[in-house]
């Protein structure tokens, strides 16, 4: 009888589950809404209806029963595995189960399994690294009151500052300035920046506008360039700050990859790139996405190493 394994990715904006069988084929692909939280009875309740309905679509789509057993499972929720362990040992029957954080499935999927680090960027950021000895380390992460420098949020921080310094006169033009108010329908940055204090522009919102910011950088607009290529820096401080931790020796070269929509960003990434590889470290493009990464975790926790074709998460 075939084995089947199962992979999920459990994210603030959307959950998809993947499932694959004990010869590294992937069979089916499922997608339902957020699940980042399982505190309280309404949020037990939303995460298990998006649990069901992800397990159930991707258990449909690889034409097996909702009931089915994995040999092994692994969930890479984010907002941290502690409250949810026991509810998808309840939804997902496994002879092994693995419930991570979302960082340990990106890992894995951008690097096919093998050791070293990602940047993770998109509304907030955190890198995490994994050794050969599997020694794992992890950088930022702060949220956006502390830290979070380099991801969307704060590159479209730092392009209202910009604004709001224009409009102070005492900063530079930029084309940032009619872009953002052109995109929120604001009068000026004063009237932005109190925008942005109401409950109908969350910090999801805001950052958003991050790709707004990259495209006038890209136009040429000297205060945007300066946004996007400091978000770079810190990014790559990042990932250098978790490689030195894990791979201290003189000589070594680990692998460093990305995930996240901040590094949809070509001049972003490029620069990025470059100062990853001239700190020592061996830029790679991400080979899969988090949810592959998910299942490759299972696949290894039932001590099978099969490693699937470099492709994204790719669903029907």
């Amino acid at each position: 009888m075939s084995e089947y394994f199962l992979g999920v990715d459990g994210g603030q904006s959307s959950t998809t589950a993947v499932v694959g069988d004990e010869n590294g084929s992937v069979l089916g692909w499922g997608t339902a809404g957020p699940c980042n939280h399982a505190s309280g009875a309404e949020a037990i309740a939303k995460f298990r209806r998006v649990i069901g309905e992800c397990l159930t679509r991707a258990l449909s789509a690889a034409s097996l029963a909702r009931d089915q057993r994995f040999r092994a499972a692994c969930f890479g929720m984010s907002g941290g595995p502690e409250d949810k362990a026991a509810l998808l040992a309840e939804m997902a029957p496994a002879d092994r189960l693995v419930v991570t954080h979302d960082a340990e499935i990106a890992l894995a999927g951008a690097l096919n399994g093998a050791p070293g680090v990602i940047v993770i960027a998109g509304t907030g950021l955190i890198a995490f690294g994994r050794n050969e000895r599997g020694e794992t380390a992890r950088v930022a992460g702060w949220g956006h009151i502390f830290g979070d420098e380099g991801s969307a949020f704060d590159i479209v921080r730092q392009a209202l500052r910009a604004a709001l310094r224009e409009h102070e006169g005492w900063g530079p033009r930029t084309a940032l300035t009619p872009a953002l108010l052109e995109a929120t329908a604001t009068r000026d940055a004063h009237e932005l920046l109190h925008l942005w204090y109401t409950v109908e522009w969350p910090r999801s919102r805001v950052a958003t506008l991050a790709p707004l910011v990259s495209r006038i950088a890209e136009e040429g607009d000297p205060t945007a360039v300066g946004i996007i290529e400091s978000a770079a820096g810190s990014l790559a401080l990042l990932a250098a700050s978790a490689r030195t931790q894990l791979f201290p020796e003189a000589g070594e070269s680990p692998l460093v990859s990305w995930t996240g929509g901040v590094f949809s960003s070509p001049m972003l990434r490029d620069r990025f790139r470059t100062l990853t590889e001239v700190g020592g470290a061996r830029y790679t493009e991400p080979q899969h996405g988090p949810a592959l990464g998910a299942l490759l975790v299972a696949w290894r926790t039932a001590e099978l190493l099969v490693l699937p074709e470099p492709v994204h998460d790719l669903r029907p």
